[in-house]
């Protein structure tokens, strides 16, 4: 069971193939410079296979064995080279996608991933990626026999989880979900995760797209203009904010609106980014104490027609870290127990309660109860 990681040489794709090796699922690194994937290669080489339980307390059990070749494989692709890519995928069960910002190159990844005959997943938080491929690739992957789930991330997948598990325990037509994300501590964001704002600029200044009866559609007012978040005495100003989960839970949840919100300081401070030479000089990433002393509260609240309400709350540690475990957890299941072909969101991908109960050996946990009203 090969599985393609492509952008390999990046600080996100490092945390991916890191879980993979210790799972010990064989690796197929893709990307631009053969140097480099030689270099990472090197590096993945050195690293006990299937010792996720050690590196992580409670790993899964089930991982693949070590392929007869040593389990790593280097292919040199660009994004822009629709034959390289496929060629570069050919013979593996799934890619995943690491390589932002995945609104420039993220759709001819996808595509050729589909063309190759393989499931897809990408670490992309990108709204306007996400529904792109919702939008140009479900046909394609239907007639492949392929699976593709984007944001394979640490926020998008628990709350969408968590809002099929809100909609399923409310039991009434849902009038309305809304989503937010407090993220604290970590260090300095990824070259990757600065490269891929700076790209998105004006989706964000904007607010992004929000769901109202039946469509997305950007420049909505916020419903909302404060929330109070789990540890605080009083509501926190928000704003409207491009969440992934905007695009996925209205494929999955008969709801009226869907909005991602976000505290007005993120946004303020997005507004004035770094320029791309100062990213250029900036570390690959955040180190490992960092990510370890942060922080994420994932706060999603749904309202039924009859005015009840509910509030899942998702809580975890390290992002980056937690999002190359559901990135690789998602891209073992679709190739384990395909959930039938087509362009999926979390929800229809995966059991919601049983994916969720996995993230908790890796220190993600969550639960509901009743809003705030």
């Amino acid at each position: 069971m090969k599985i393609a990681v492509y952008g390999a040489t990046g600080y996100q794709a490092g945390l991916v193939l890191a879980e993979l090796v210790r799972r010990g699922a064989p690796v197929v690194l893709v990307g631009r410079d053969g140097e480099r994937l030689a270099r990472t290669a090197a590096r993945l080489a050195a690293v006990p296979a299937a010792a996720g339980p050690a590196a992580r307390p409670g790993g899964p059990s089930d991982a693949p064995g070590p392929s007869e070749d040593g389990g790593i494989e280097v292919r040199v692709a660009d994004a822009a080279d629709h034959a390289a890519l496929t060629a570069a995928f050919d013979g593996c069960a799934a890619v995943i996608n690491c390589a932002g910002p995945f609104t420039v190159s993220g759709g001819t990844v996808a595509d050729a991933a589909v063309s190759a005959g393989c499931h897809y997943v990408d670490t992309s938080g990108e709204q306007l990626h996400i529904k792109r491929v919702f939008d140009t690739l479900g046909a394609r992957a239907e007639r492949a026999g392929v699976g593709v789930v984007p944001a394979a991330t640490d926020g998008c997948v628990p709350v969408d989880l968590l809002a099929r598990l809100l909609a399923e325990r409310l039991a009434e037509p849902v009038e309305e979900i809304f989503s937010v994300h407090r993220i604290t501590g970590g260090g300095t964001p990824s070259r990757g995760s600065l490269r891929s704002a700076l790209a998105s600029l004006k989706v964000i200044g904007s607010g992004g797209l929000a769901y109202r009866d039946g469509d997305w559609r950007s420049g909505a007012p916020a419903r909302r203009t404060s929330v109070r978040l789990p540890g605080d005495a009083a509501p926190v100003p928000v704003v409207r904010f491009p969440l992934p989960e905007v695009v996925t839970i209205p494929r999955h949840v008969n709801v009226r609106c869907v909005e991602g919100l976000a505290e007005a300081t993120l946004t303020a401070r997005l507004s004035t980014p770094l320029p791309p030479e100062t990213i250029d000089a900036l570390p690959a990433g955040p180190a490992e104490e960092d990510r370890r002393a942060q922080r994420f509260t994932y706060v999603v609240e749904a309202a039924g027609v009859t005015g009840r309400m509910l509030r899942g709350v998702i809580r975890g540690r390290d992002t980056y870290g937690t999002t190359a475990v559901i990135a690789v957890e998602a891209a073992r299941r679709l190739v384990a127990d395909p959930p039938g072909p087509g362009v999926l969101v979390p929800a229809q991908a995966f059991d919601p309660a049983d994916f969720l109960a996995s993230l908790v050996p890796h220190g993600v946990d969550w639960t509901i109860g009743p809003a705030d009203g």
